[in-house]
C-alpha cells in the first residue's frame, strides 16, 4: 500500500475508535435509541440525493439497514446508556468477527479451518475474561447487550456479503435511510415523547457536533475511504488495521473520558484482538462441491463495517456494514 494509503487507514480506524467517545457524550444530550435515529437520519440525508439509485435489490438494503441499523446500533446506543464503558465497547464489539464467521459457515458454506477456529476459541477467551472484569467493576446486563450489538452485526455481514454492493457508499448511504422511522418508533415508545422533545428543544451545539460526527465523520467519510481502499487494494491488505480501533477506542477513552483500563481489560484486549486477528486474517475454506466435475466455488471477500458503525467482518466503524467492515460504533 502507498504510503498515503496506509496514512488513510489509520485515519479511518482513529475516526471510528475516538466514536465511540463521541457516542458517550451524545447520550449525555440524546436518549439512546432517538440518537441513533438521528445519526442515520443525518447520515442519509442530503447524501441520498447525491449517491444515485441502490446498487443492489432492495430486500438487501432493507435487510441490512434492520440488523444493523436498528438491531446493532439500537443495542449498542442502549448498552453504553446502561453503563458499558466506551473504551470497552470499542474492544467488545471485535467478538463481531467471530459471529460472522459462524454465521458464514451456516449460511454461507464456509469451512473455518484449525487457525480459524483457534482464533474464535482465543477471541472468546477474550470475551469471558473482560465479562468478569465487567461483572466486578459494571453493570453485566449492559456487557451482553454490547455482545448482542456484536452478533446483530454479524448478521448483517452475512447479508452484505451475500448482496456484495459495487459501491460500499453508496449501500451505506441507502442502508442508512432504513433505521430512521423504526428507531423513532421504539424511541416514542420506550423512551417517551416527553424525554424525546426535552432532547430536542435543549439541543446545543455540542449536540449538534456529535450527530455530525457520528453520521458523517464516521459513517460517510469512514465508509467511503475505506470503500476506496478495499478498491484498490486486496481485503487481506486492508482488514488488518480495523485491529487499531478498540486501540484507538480504548485509548481515546482513557484520556478523554478519564476511563481506567485494569489488568484484567489489558488481557482482555490482548485476547480478543489476537484471537480476532487470526479468525479474521486467516482464510477460510468454501462450501463442499456438490459433485466432483464442478467447479469449487470462489472464496467470498471478508464483509465490512462496519461502521464498522463493516471490517474484519464493515462497516463500521464505531460502526464498522459494507464489505469487510471494521468496528466502528
Amino acid at each position: 500500500m502507498r504510503t498515503t494509503h496506509i496514512a488513510l487507514a489509520v485515519l479511518v480506524t482513529a475516526v471510528w475508535g475516538v466514536n465511540f467517545v463521541v457516542i458517550e457524550v451524545g447520550l449525555g444530550h440524546f436518549p439512546p435509541l432517538l440518537f441513533s435515529a438521528l445519526r442515520f437520519l443525518v447520515a442519509a440525508l442530503p447524501a441520498v440525493f447525491l449517491v444515485g439509485r441502490p446498487k443492489v435489490a432492495w430486500k438487501w438494503v432493507i435487510g441490512v439497514g434492520l440488523v444493523l441499523g436498528v438491531a446493532k446500533f439500537g443495542l449498542l446506543f442502549v448498552g453504553m446508556d446502561q453503563g458499558m464503558p466506551a473504551g470497552l465497547s470499542s474492544l467488545v464489539l471485535q467478538i463481531q468477527a467471530v459471529f460472522t464467521a459462524l454465521f458464514a459457515a451456516v449460511a454461507l458454506g464456509e469451512r473455518p479451518g484449525r487457525v480459524r477456529l483457534l482464533g474464535m476459541a482465543v477471541a472468546l477467551a477474550g470475551i469471558a475474561v473482560a465479562a468478569v472484569d465487567e461483572g466486578t467493576s459494571g453493570p453485566l446486563l449492559a456487557f451482553t447487550l454490547v455482545i448482542a450489538a456484536a452478533a446483530c452485526w454479524g448478521v448483517s455481514n452475512v447479508l452484505t456479503r451475500k448482496a456484495s454492493p459495487p459501491d460500499a457508499l453508496n449501500f451505506m448511504v441507502w442502508v442508512s435511510t432504513v433505521p430512521v422511522l423504526p428507531l423513532l418508533g421504539l424511541s416514542l415508545l420506550f423512551e417517551g415523547p416527553d424525554a424525546d422533545l426535552a432532547a430536542l428543544r435543549t439541543l446545543d451545539g455540542t449536540g449538534i457536533a456529535v450527530i455530525l460526527y457520528v453520521a458523517w465523520v464516521t459513517t460517510v467519510f469512514g465508509f467511503g475511504a475505506w470503500g476506496f481502499l478495499l478498491r484498490r487494494y486486496p481485503a487481506s491488505s486492508v482488514a488488518p488495521f480495523s485491529l487499531l480501533v478498540p486501540v484507538f477506542g480504548m485509548s481515546s477513552a482513557a484520556l478523554l473520558l478519564s476511563e481506567s483500563i485494569s489488568p484484567l481489560r489489558w488481557c482482555a484486549a490482548a485476547l480478543l484482538v489476537g484471537g480476532v486477528a487470526l479468525t479474521s486474517l486467516s482464510r477460510a475454506g468454501g462450501p463442499t462441491p456438490p459433485h466432483p466435475t464442478e467447479p469449487h466455488p470462489t472464496e467470498p471477500v471478508p464483509t465490512e463495517p462496519v461502521p464498522a458503525e463493516t471490517v474484519p467482518d464493515a462497516p463500521v466503524s464505531g460502526e464498522p456494514i459494507p464489505a469487510a467492515s471494521a468496528s466502528a460504533g
